[in-house]
């Protein structure tokens, strides 16, 4: 918000549209509020997380003059970026400065479905109408370096986890180079988490345990899940960085700033120090600012900083498709009202120019009916568009089902034909090596029984049942056969016993697969 600006309004109201969050700010107080209300002298600021829009660099020729290089660039986005050229995106930009070309201008594009805009701040619209700013969140950022909050211009990692993004940021001497969303927010985590634990927690548990739990202390069955979960994390962290220092051709990362949404006892900064090798800290700035909450969301805080700002000290890029309207002889209404009042009195005065004044509002009216006509047919076409887009969607996803389906028969099939073929032949390779054995001593079977666990098929168990004239035979049989195959068989037998009628000695011999 300009000098200018700042003199217009009496408070300032950030805005967090994932959350429904609203901090208001009158002075240098922050408060946070349940029920924002419109107020024509507020200032109200609001972001996009960075997992909502597209971003990336396009260079432009310097010989582009300045007021066709917006058409430039929307232009240029759509090839680079290989946009869907269905979809009419809405583009904002900042310029940045690269040494080694001098042909051209460097820009870091914002690309954004003006859908996603409406779907993000359908609630906040709701209830105060109309929205002053819009800014992709990392730019934010640009807020400590103008303010002298961050004083060294080193190369600088910024990394901050919410419920539904978490971003990367990289600023250099204080300008921005890059930004990327990784798959880490706190709804990401919590599913990693259950799945890495086993067994499904509810969010709000896994949440509590995320913020209350000390790590270095802590002795919950939890810890170890959330600390595998923390090193993944950290590792997809460390190829980011490591792919941005190679891309941006920077020597070093200098400095981490990284924190969360919600307030954590486990220190991430020394976490990150560990795991990265990199001297980092919390998001712990002076912003200036007082509060009565023990914890604010940083990009609130953020967002009230960058509000003080002059314009060229801050990046504009503005999102906003909810502007405030006009003051009342700018609108289209207000003008017709005065007009209307204008030519009553003339009305009176001069008949004449009473007509004309009529005349010029049929017109205008007319006008005014064809380009309601024109944006009406425009409003048809897209959502014809939209309806066949979802319809092509639902048809994808049916074949997609389908597809699925028959991939898990045809697994199911396979491994089937696998357990014909392989546990068969390997059971009757068993018993022909015994039956070999069994003959070497003259021990008889009176008969044969095989068990496998069904769920595992990893312990399989033969039962012989032996018959022998002599107990010695029977005991020299299992003294061979544990030499023979010591190492991969089990054998164990509870008794020999002598049936005196028969003159027999039996017993029931357990071999077992390691």
């Amino acid at each position: 918000m300009s000098k200018k600006e700042q003199h217009s309004f009496s408070n300032v109201l950030s805005i967090n549209p994932y959350k429904n969050t609203y901090v208001n700010a009158v002075s240098s107080f922050l408060n946070e509020i349940d029920t924002p209300s419109l107020s024509k002298d507020q200032y109200s600021i609001s972001y996009l997380n960075t997992r909502g829009f597209i971003n990336g660099n396009i260079a432009i020729s310097k010989n582009i003059p300045d007021e066709d290089i917006y058409d430039a660039i929307y232009s240029k986005a759509y090839d680079d970026l290989g946009l869907d050229q269905a979809v009419e995106y809405q583009l904002q930009y900042i310029e940045t400065f690269n040494n080694l070309d001098d042909e051209n201008r460097n820009f870091h594009i914002f690309v954004i479905d003006p859908i996603i805009i409406k779907e993000v701040f359908k609630n906040t619209i709701d209830k105060i109408k109309y929205l002053d700013y819009i800014i992709p969140s990392p730019l934010l950022l640009k807020s400590l370096y103008s303010k002298h909050i961050i004083e060294d211009g080193d190369v600088h990692c910024f990394i901050y986890f919410q419920e539904n993004d978490t971003f990367i940021t990289i600023y250099n001497e204080k300008d921005f180079v890059y930004t990327k969303s990784i798959n880490h927010s706190f709804i990401q985590m919590h599913e990693r988490f259950c799945e890495i634990y086993g067994e499904r927690i509810e969010y709000d548990n896994f949440i509590d345990f995320l913020s209350n739990a000390n790590l270095k202390t802590t002795e919950s069955n939890y810890k170890e899940t959330l600390i595998k979960l923390y090193k993944e994390i950290f590792a997809n962290i460390s190829d980011v960085l490591t792919y941005v220092k190679r891309a941006l051709d920077l020597n070093k990362i200098n400095y981490i700033y990284i924190d969360s949404q919600i307030q954590t006892i486990t220190k991430l900064d020394e976490m990150s120090e560990v795991e990265l090798g990199i001297k980092s800290s919390n998001f712990n700035f002076d912003y200036g600012f007082e509060s009565s909450e023990n914890h604010i969301d940083q990009l609130h805080a953020l967002m009230h900083v960058y509000t003080t700002l002059p314009t060229e000290e801050r990046y504009e890029c503005n999102f906003t498709i909810y502007h405030r309207p006009p003051k009342f002889i700018q609108r289209e209404s207000g003008r017709a009202i005065l007009l209307v009042a204008a030519s009553l009195i003339l009305t009176f005065i001069y008949p004449i120019s009473y007509w004309s004044l009529t005349y010029a509002q049929n017109l205008q009216y007319d006008l005014l009916n064809e380009d309601y006509k024109e944006l009406h047919n425009i409003k048809i076409t897209r959502e014809a568009t939209i309806k066949n887009k979802e319809a092509d969607k639902h048809k994808v996803t049916t074949l997609l089902n389908h597809e699925k389906d028959e991939y898990v028969q045809k697994k199911n099939t396979l491994i089937k034909i696998h357990d014909v073929k392989v546990n068969y032949p390997m059971k009757a390779n068993l018993l022909y090596k015994f039956t070999k054995d069994l003959n070497r001593y003259k021990v008889k079977v009176e008969s044969i029984s095989y068990n496998e666990d069904s769920k595992t098929s990893l312990a399989k168990e033969i039962k012989f049942s032996l018959v022998s004239s002599k107990d010695k035979k029977i005991t020299d049989l299992i003294r061979y056969l544990t030499r023979k195959y010591d190492g991969k068989f089990h054998f164990s037998i509870n008794e020999i016993s002598y049936i005196k009628e028969s003159k027999l000695y039996f017993g029931e011999l357990k071999v077992s697969l390691l």
